[in-house]
């Protein structure tokens, strides 16, 4: 099966400052972060991947130093224009803070370069200060509303990372730019796993896939679920697909960071496993067409 990974990082300590991969440290979301902070470049994503058909991919903004994040796009284009890269990354997912008064000229900046198409800003906020990624409500913020606005002008997309009980200012801003495309990260990051945890999770995603702009990456899902196994994503791909139906799922890795959970080639069969028992035409959008179409490859 040819595979399109719509969320992968690569990151290089030795030519720029990744805040967070500063030094190792233990986080309430993915545990020790020692094995992450490395180098993982293009090489090492192809021999991950190597035992699959990776035909394509997506690069989501590391989390680079922030004033940092129009070389991080420069890198990564001259990286997919070297030979021999076979065009890898053949799509761009860059930073911008879009509440930030100079964000057009920003958003303009990373839209110069051929393979960017969208931006993503993390938006995570959880009352567990380990699993907490920002201080502020962004989506509530006029100032943030604006700069969102503009995403369209420059011909992006948007990655939404957020929590469960954002889910509803998720929705809301769909509707507010109803023209934008959003694509949610992490199958909308099921962390909290009580009872209403789950069903804030389920009524949220249910509020994301009533806006038809919105799609969802079925990824990242060893977050949270450490010692996961077939059995135990099981509800949460399955259910995911039927929100939000075969046409707007795409099937992602997260690596490096999901590296710490499995390896490529076992989460790829685990998506493989899930869907025998659909079309062929379904499994094709989900594991390819899909990522193809929605980020404009």
């Amino acid at each position: 099966m040819r595979i399109v990974d719509p969320h992968h990082h690569l990151w290089d300590r030795d030519l720029h400052p990744y805040p967070w991969l500063a030094k190792p440290t233990v986080s309430g979301l993915v545990g020790d972060t020692t094995p992450l902070c490395r180098n993982y470049l293009l090489a090492d994503l192809k021999a991950d991947a190597a035992s699959v058909e990776l035909v394509k991919s997506v690069h989501l903004q590391a989390e680079i130093a922030h004033e940092l994040a129009v070389e991080e796009t420069r890198w990564l284009q001259a990286i997919a224009d070297a030979p021999g890269s076979g065009g890898f990354p053949h799509g761009i997912v860059a930073y911008a803070d879009l509440s930030a008064p100079e964000v057009d000229r920003t958003l303009a900046a990373h839209a110069a370069f051929r393979n960017t198409r969208g931006i993503r800003q993390i938006l995570n906020r959880h009352p567990d200060p380990g699993v907490n990624f920002v201080d502020r409500d962004y989506m509530r913020e006029e100032q943030w509303q604006r700069g969102f606005g503009r995403l369209r002008a420059h011909g992006l997309s948007f990655d939404m990372q957020l929590y469960a009980p954002q889910m509803p200012d998720g929705a809301a801003t769909a509707r507010r730019h109803p023209d934008t495309q959003i694509v949610v990260n992490h199958t909308g990051m099921p962390l909290d796993r009580d009872e209403a945890g789950l069903a804030a999770w389920r009524g949220g995603m249910r509020a994301l896939a009533a806006c038809p702009n919105v799609a969802v990456k079925i990824s990242g899902l060893g977050m949270v679920d450490h010692r996961w196994t077939v059995d135990t994503i099981r509800p949460f791909v399955l259910e995911t697909i039927e929100m939000f139906g075969t046409d707007r799922c795409l099937f992602a890795s997260n690596f490096p960071v999901d590296r710490l959970f499995s390896d490529y080639a076992t989460l790829w069969r685990a998506f493989d496993a899930l869907t025998a028992d659909f079309s062929a035409a379904e499994r094709t959008a989900l594991f390819h067409d899909n990522a193809v179409r929605i980020y404009r490859l």
